[in-house]
C-alpha cells in the first residue's frame, strides 16, 4: 500500500501516532503545503502568515527534512493549495491511504474535506497528534465540555490525569522508502526574512527538545516557574515551550511526561504543578474549539454576547505600530512586531486595552497576532481573546486590566518599555477623527 503523509503541525520524528501509522506502509510519500494564501491579507485586515512565523516554519521543515534523511526518506514541499496539490500527488503516485494529524479550526475542517471530494478511492485517516488526550480519552463526551476552564480541570483531575495515562509514543527510527523523489516546487515559496533582533527561538524538533531539557534539568528554572511566569521579557521566566509546540515540533505529550519524571526525579512542588496547569489550559482552547467550530472566529463569540463591531483604522494602526497612548503596551507591542514574540502577561494587557481602551472589535486584533506570533495556535489564539473580550470561556465576562498599575507591578523601573521603545514621541490618541472619520485638526 502507498501513503501519503501530509505533515500539518506535527513536525516531529517523536510521539507521532499518525506518523507511526504512516509506517505500516508498503511506500510513504512526506509532503507539506505551504498554501499560497497564506501570505495575503485576510478579511480582518492581517496576513495569515507573516514573516517571523514563516521563518520559524522554514526552519522548522529544513530541520524536520534533515531528520527524515537519514530513514531513506525525504519531505517534498510543495507551494500551492491543498485542495489541489493532495490530488495532484495521489493521482500522480498511485495512493491508497492519506494520513494527517486531526487539527481544530473550521478552515482546516473544509480543507480536509475538499481534499476527500477532490480524491475519491484513498483511505483517509485522522490521528491526534496535537493534545495531552484523544477525545476517547478525554473524562467527558466532548458535547459535554465544560463551558469554562476551571470545571473542565476539576474532572481531569479528579480522573487522575497528570498520573502519566497517556504515554508518548516512541520516536521512529524506519520509515517505509519513498516512491521515488519526485520534484517539487519549493522554489516558488516567498523568500525568508532575515531576523531583526539575535535568534533566541530556532525552528525543528531537535531545538524543541533541547529546550525542555533546559528549561527542567539544566536550569531548574520550572522550580521557580509560578512566580516568575508573569515577567516580561526574561528568556527563563517560562518556559517557551508555545513557538515548538504549535508547529508541533515537540509533543506536548513529551512534555507532560518529561514533567512527571522531573517530578518523581528531582522536584515536586506547586510551580512544577503550574506548568501542568498551563497545559491544561493549552488542552481546554483545543477541544474548546473543535466542541465550538465556527462560534470560534465569529464576533459575538461562544457566549453570543454583542460586542462592539467597530473599526477605527486610525486606532488599530496605532496598537499594531506601538504608538498609543500606553507605554507598556507600546512596548510589547513593538517587542511583537520585531520578534514575532511577547510573553502571556503581555499578551492579556494588550488584548485588554485593545477591546477595552480602544474600543476595537476584537477579531482584528486576533487576526495581527495570528499574523505576527510564531508560536500562533488557532485554538489558545481565538480562545484567549474571546477570553479577554467577554463572548468567551471567561465566566467573569469582559476582562480589563489597569494599565499604570500593571506598569507598576510588572515594570516598576521601566527597564522593559526603554528597551522596546514604550515611549512613544506622538502618539495617536483616541478622537483624531470624528463620527465621520473626518479628522480632528
Amino acid at each position: 500500500m502507498n501513503t501519503l503523509y501530509w505533515f500539518t503541525r506535527d513536525l516531529r520524528l517523536h510521539d507521532n501516532a499518525a506518523l507511526l501509522a504512516a509506517s505500516k506502509s508498503d511506500m510513504l510519500l512526506c509532503v507539506y503545503v505551504v498554501d499560497p494564501r497564506w501570505f495575503a491579507p485576510g478579511p480582518h485586515q492581517s496576513k495569515a502568515m507573516g514573516g517571523h512565523r514563516w521563518r520559524f516554519l522554514w526552519q522548522s521543515l529544513m530541520a524536520l527534512e534533515r531528520s527524515l534523511r537519514p530513514l531513506s526518506q525525504r519531505l517534498h514541499i510543495a507551494y500551492g493549495e491543498p485542495e489541489t496539490v493532495i490530488p495532484d500527488l495521489i493521482h500522480s503516485h498511485d495512493i491508497a491511504r492519506v494520513i494527517r494529524s486531526r487539527q481544530p479550526g473550521t478552515h482546516e475542517a473544509r480543507q480536509w474535506q475538499a481534499v476527500k471530494d477532490n480524491a475519491t478511492g484513498p483511505i483517509f485517516q485522522q490521528f491526534e497528534t496535537l493534545s495531552l488526550f484523544t477525545e476517547s480519552s478525554l473524562p467527558m463526551a466532548l458535547s459535554d465540555l465544560p463551558d469554562t476552564f476551571s470545571q473542565f480541570r476539576k474532572q481531569v483531575e479528579k480522573a487522575g490525569e497528570h498520573q502519566s495515562q497517556h504515554l508518548r509514543i516512541r520516536t521512529l527510527t524506519a520509515l517505509p522508502p519513498p516512491p521515488g523523489f519526485p520534484d517539487d516546487n519549493r522554489g516558488d515559496c516567498p523568500p525568508i526574512p532575515e531576523a531583526q533582533h539575535p535568534l533566541e527561538f530556532s525552528g525543528g524538533e531537535a531545538a524543541g527538545l533541547a529546550r525542555l531539557h533546559e528549561f527542567l534539568y539544566t536550569t531548574h528554572s520550572v522550580d521557580r516557574y509560578k512566580e516568575t511566569r508573569n515577567a516580561l521579557d526574561d528568556w527563563n521566566a517560562s518556559s517557551k515551550f508555545s513557538p515548538w509546540l504549535a508547529n508541533g515540533c515537540l509533543s506536548v505529550r513529551e512534555v507532560a511526561e518529561t514533567l512527571t519524571d522531573y517530578e518523581n526525579r528531582e522536584t515536586k512542588n506547586e510551580s512544577t504543578y503550574w506548568l501542568w496547569f498551563e497545559l491544561l489550559w493549552r488542552e481546554y482552547f483545543h477541544w474548546y474549539a473543535i466542541r465550538h467550530g465556527a462560534n470560534l472566529f465569529r464576533r459575538d463569540g461562544v457566549q453570543r454576547k454583542r460586542r462592539q463591531a467597530t473599526f477605527y483604522g486610525h486606532r488599530f494602526k496605532a496598537w499594531c505600530e506601538g504608538n498609543t497612548e500606553y507605554p507598556i503596551v507600546n512596548a510589547a507591542m513593538n517587542q511583537l512586531r520585531e520578534t514575532g514574540y511577547m510573553s502571556n502577561r503581555a499578551r492579556q494587557l494588550v488584548a485588554s486595552c485593545y477591546v477595552n481602551e480602544l474600543g476595537l472589535d476584537w477579531r482584528y486584533g486576533a487576526a495581527w497576532f495570528e499574523e505576527q506570533l510564531i508560536d500562533y495556535d488557532v485554538a489558545s489564539n481565538y480562545g484567549n481573546w474571546q477570553y479577554l473580550a467577554g463572548v468567551g470561556a471567561d465566566p467573569r465576562g469582559l476582562r480589563q486590566f489597569n494599565l499604570l498599575k500593571q506598569t507598576q507591578q510588572y515594570d516598576p523601573l521601566g527597564t522593559f518599555i526603554d528597551r522596546w521603545g514604550g515611549e512613544a514621541e506622538q502618539p495617536v490618541g483616541l478622537h483624531t477623527v470624528d463620527a465621520a472619520d473626518w479628522p480632528l485638526l
